[in-house]
């Protein structure tokens, strides 16, 4: 009797090691096809469901005064931010789609994108108020809208309805030297597709980025050169960037959707004195 137990415990562990190794291989089995399924159906969702539109903001460029040469630096870094929250704004639009329910977008997004843009704007106005007179009534540019997917015209105007259609970019000492005016273009373009938004996001800052250095110069070459000193410096070679930057904008959408015509016509700026 006591040489048996021996051979009994052996074939009982083997009977339950033989049992734990079922279970674990069907456990195993049964997480793989669940994790196979739940990949699958995440794959689906992301292809199927598409952003509910585009941010749409009014522009702050074109309502500003001219700019003391103190407060520049200050004033590009946060219209370059304006910019930039729009930008987050849409990419949150894209990452949360489906969340929430009807008043998701504008309690998530529009809303605290309204708050970080009075901040912004309230920055730039105190950053020209040091030294000039302080612009005011700029809050009213802080509310944005939601451009439909699929939807043609802004939403929200993004110049000012008494102002021509300008994206005039942050504008360097008030003098002699003048400021330099664009068309603006976003107010030009089409419903953006998603998969399009950052390249256009980035390529829209680097328009005011253009007309920003262009202004900077134009202060600093004051006196220099003769009577076309301005078109053949300053305005020519902008005409030329803008054009590059504004067609790879209309490549970016483009690949998705239908590419937006005649947009090489907004490249041309002018000099205001």
């Amino acid at each position: 009797m006591s040489r048996a137990l021996p051979k009994y415990h052996k074939r009982r562990i083997a009977l339950i090691g033989g049992a734990s190794a079922v279970v674990l291989s069907g456990a195993i089995i049964a997480g793989s096809a669940l994790a196979g399924e739940t990949s699958r159906s995440g794959g689906q969702n992301a292809t199927t469901k598409a952003a509910p539109g585009t941010v749409n903001c009014p522009a702050v460029a074109p309502s500003l005064p001219a700019i003391p040469a103190s407060a520049q630096a200050e004033v590009d870094r946060n219209l370059t931010l304006l910019n930039t929250q729009i930008a987050e704004a849409n990419k949150r639009l894209v990452d949360t789609v489906g969340q929430g329910g009807p008043n998701f977008v504008q309690n998530a997004i529009l809303g605290p994108l309204k708050d970080k843009r009075v901040a912004t704007i309230n920055r730039i106005a105190t950053a020209i108020g040091r030294t000039a007179a302080k612009p005011v009534g700029l809050d009213s540019l802080a509310p944005c809208a939601l451009n439909a997917a699929g939807g043609g015209a802004a939403a929200t105007p993004s110049t000012p309805a008494s102002a021509p259609a300008t994206s005039a970019a942050p504008v360097p000492a008030a003098g002699a030297a003048g400021t330099i005016t664009c068309p603006d273009v976003a107010s030009s373009l089409p419903a953006i597709p998603a998969s399009a938004q950052a390249e256009v996001d980035r390529n829209l800052t680097l328009l005011n980025t253009q007309i920003s250095e262009a202004n900077t110069r134009l202060v600093n070459t004051v006196g220099q050169g003769g009577a076309n000193f301005v078109q053949n410096a300053i305005l020519g070679p902008l005409a030329d960037k803008r054009t590059s930057t504004i067609d790879r904008i209309a490549i970016a959408i483009g690949r998705t959707s239908a590419k937006p015509q005649g947009l090489g016509s907004l490249a041309t700026c002018a000099l205001n004195k």
